[in-house]
């Protein structure tokens, strides 16, 4: 059966899996860049984690290049040959490397944009930085003798040392390092798992070199490998670390001073005709061995698996929203049994058929939900997937402004829907970009200041009951309200009277208006007048707001509240003039009965006191202009909550609770504010979802106008 949307061909979906893998190895390239970025500054290396970034994107070039990428194989193929001469010690790791390596992240995930047939063509930057990478790979390359011969190794082993191997051994020798030949036995069946296990209880007391079958073990269903470590320990702190049942440890002799410089390093022409192992990856080397030694092979009657030990598929976002919407559909034939159940329910002769209706419909529903909770734990995915990209981008703008940043990361395992992560990416970027252009100091401002020198932007993440609270905040020169309504007033946002009267919260969300800067002069950063609009345009679209808090001289917060997921969500069915609409009952506190004894008018809106605490109120009917020819004797008022701002809707009955599939507005509908979407009822009909943010943002300006014009009632 073809997919919904029609099928596509192999191809396509070839081509799929290579962009998808493709940008997980960018990903995955762009978290142990920073990682390295981390050991740099603080004057270390790693020489495995440079090794992880050469394999990735010696990976990447072959990847592109096998799907006709021939761009990006190219920028692999000179950041290959960089990062070789990084891991083979022929120039060191600076920031000037690891400038165009971040670079280089960057244009991939450019790349990938107009593979995927959209973006525009970076030709120009990849130009640009194939000029600087041939610059830095060759720089600073470093020469000398190779201290290797202070040690009696066996010519055979050296002869099969790769070029990298020859490195780390001639870097860990240099370190003060003393050298170790370890021979153990592994079970053939579990090789792999066991040697990798042997590297982790390693790493801690130094570095494996090499390794290689030395022939011998008495096992035909077992191999022996010699392994030449390198570590600082001595031999029996070497062996309780290691502690393998299979194994012996045995010091590498040093040569006597005298013979060390008579010993002539071997020629690549001159070195024993043994076959040489690639270390990366050693599943290949190992892959080598049965043809070394036979004697090792498994018997004959053994089969052999091909299995994948990946557990793991890649599934479209796509199908998932397919399969969303079939259990949506699914969730009204629950609906409509219920009804029909009902229906039966005063009827004595069919009361045996009505219990086994219910029945069914209590198993129908808890396999639903089952169902709905494995779809939406699919579609979850942690907020680090956004967060790392944010570290470079603020690494690379704090450079290029002269302003040292930290940014300090919490909560990155907190998990989202896969499309709302997507989708936050850029209006994260945003508030960053507006943290350090506006509100992180220069150096000499922040000393004067008695801040410490580097600045501070901490990007915070937490889960509060349904929905997910997003802050970024910075320890910068903070916001003045009083001025940004000076601002507002000299630009035209603003009139006279809105200055003086504003309060200091919305003076604060004068930041999110389309065209307001504080900037007189636009920079690369910021000051046109766009970017913080996005900001709440693009969080509203996704169902949550956005709100700005600041001290003077000690920071601004800016928060971000959305709900976990878009796909599947509670709502509370309430009626409003004879129509039904959908209330998120992540923004529902309560529902309580409408008195209108208890409201009155304040500071130019209706309120109502709810426990002794204010409760600004909006009619849902009269905000959407609806027209009863006679009000319900009783309403109700359903109180919600975005962010800090509480408000009462008003409306004429509550219907019920019930999880829903949100279907999205067509494009005559999509731009109209106030609504997330719309849903299907039990019985055919459509019901419009709230979008509650929204409607507190239109429930306060329709209220501010009607005070003005003298419509509110008192």
């Amino acid at each position: 059966m073809a997919e919904q949307g029609g099928g596509k061909g192999e191809g396509d979906r070839a081509r799929e899996e290579f962009l998808s893998e493709a940008q997980e190895l960018v990903d995955g390239l762009g978290r142990d860049v920073l990682a390295l970025d981390e050991l740099s500054k603080a004057g270390r290396s790693d020489p495995e984690l440079i090794n992880d970034v050469f394999r990735a994107v010696h990976t990447l070039k072959g990847l592109s290049g096998l799907f006709g990428a021939s761009m990006m194989s190219g920028l692999s193929h000179e950041l290959e040959e960089v990062l070789d001469d990084l891991r083979l010690g022929r120039i060191e790791l600076s920031q000037r490397v690891l400038d165009v390596v971040f670079r280089a992240v960057e244009l991939y995930g450019l790349l990938l944009t107009v593979e995927r047939g959209s973006g525009t063509d970076p030709s120009v930057d990849v130009e640009a930085l194939l000029v600087a990478l041939g610059d830095v790979s060759h720089r600073g390359r470093t020469g000398g003798a190779s201290p290797v011969a202070q040690y009696e190794l066996d010519p055979g082993l050296l002869g099969v040392l790769t070029e990298y191997e020859e490195h780390r051994l001639r870097t860990n020798i240099q370190n003060g390092m003393s050298l170790y030949k370890l021979r153990v036995q592994f079970p053939l069946a579990t090789i792999d798992s066991a040697l990798d296990e042997l590297k982790a209880k390693a790493r801690p007391f130094g570095e494996i070199i090499t390794y290689l079958p030395t022939g011998g073990g008495s096992d035909a269903d077992a191999i022996e490998l010699e392994i030449l470590i390198a570590s600082k320990e001595d031999v029996e702190r070497l062996r309780q670390g290691l502690g393998h049942a299979q194994l012996t440890i045995d010091e590498v002799p040093r040569r006597p001073m005298q013979a060390r410089t008579s010993i002539p390093a071997l020629a690549p022409s001159q070195r024993p005709s043994v076959p040489a192992f690639s270390p990366e990856p050693r599943t290949q080397a190992l892959g080598e061995l049965p043809r070394l030694a036979q004697s090792i092979a498994p018997p004959a009657d053994r089969e052999l698996s091909l299995r994948s030990v990946s557990q793991t598929v890649r599934v479209d976002i796509r199908k998932l929203d397919h399969l969303m919407n079939v259990v949506g559909e699914l969730a009204i034939v629950r609906t409509e049994l219920m009804a029909v159940a009902d229906r039966l329910r005063g009827r004595a002769e069919m009361r045996p058929l009505m219990q086994e209706l219910l029945r069914l419909h209590r198993s129908f529903e808890r396999h639903l939900s089952q169902m709905q909770g494995g779809i939406l734990e699919v579609r979850m995915v942690p907020l680090g997937q956004a967060f790392e990209k944010l570290a470079r981008v603020v690494r690379q703008l704090s450079r290029e402004h002269d302003k040292q940043v930290n940014l300090v990361i919490t909560g990155a395992e907190t998990e989202l829907d896969k499309l709302i992560v997507e989708e936050l990416s850029d209006p994260l970027m945003h508030m960053i970009r507006n943290a350090l252009d506006h509100g992180i100091e220069s150096q000499p401002d922040r000393i004067r200041a008695g801040k410490p020198p580097i600045g501070t932007i901490a990007l915070n993440a937490f889960q509060k009951g349904n929905q997910v609270l997003l802050e970024v905040e910075d320890d910068g020169r903070g916001m003045d309200p009083k001025e940004l309504a000076q601002v507002a007033l000299r630009s035209g946002v603003l009139t006279a009277d809105e200055a003086r009267d504003i309060s200091p919260r919305d003076a604060l969300m004068l930041i999110f208006r389309p065209g307001f800067t504080t900037r007189t002069e636009a920079t690369d950063l910021s000051g046109r007048g766009v970017g913080m609009d996005v900001v709440k345009t693009n969080i509203g679209k996704l169902g949550g707001v956005v709100e700005v808090s600041s001290e003077i001289g000690i920071g601004t917060k800016v928060t971000i509240t959305l709900p976990i997921t878009l796909a599947i969500i509670s709502v509370l069915f309430v009626e409003v003039a004879g129509r039904t609409y959908a209330v998120p009952l992540s923004s529902v506190e309560e529902a309580i009965v409408y008195d209108a004894r208890l409201t009155r008018a304040f500071e130019g809106r209706e309120v109502m006191t709810v426990r002794g605490v204010t409760l600004p109120l909006c009619n849902l009917a009269r905000l959407f202009g609806h027209t009863t020819s006679s009000p319900p004797p009783h309403r109700f008022v359903v109180v919600t909550s975005v962010g800090n701002r509480r408000v009462g809707f008003v409306v004429d009955g509550l219907i019920g609770q019930q999880d829903i599939v949100i279907k999205a507005l067509g494009k005559t509908l999509r731009t109209t504010k106030g609504f997330a979407g719309a849903t299907e009822l039990g019985d055919q009909r459509v019901a419009l979802v709230l979008d509650v943010g929204a409607l507190v943002d239109e429930a306060f300006a329709a209220h501010d106008k009607a005070a003005e014009l003298g419509r509110l009632p008192a």
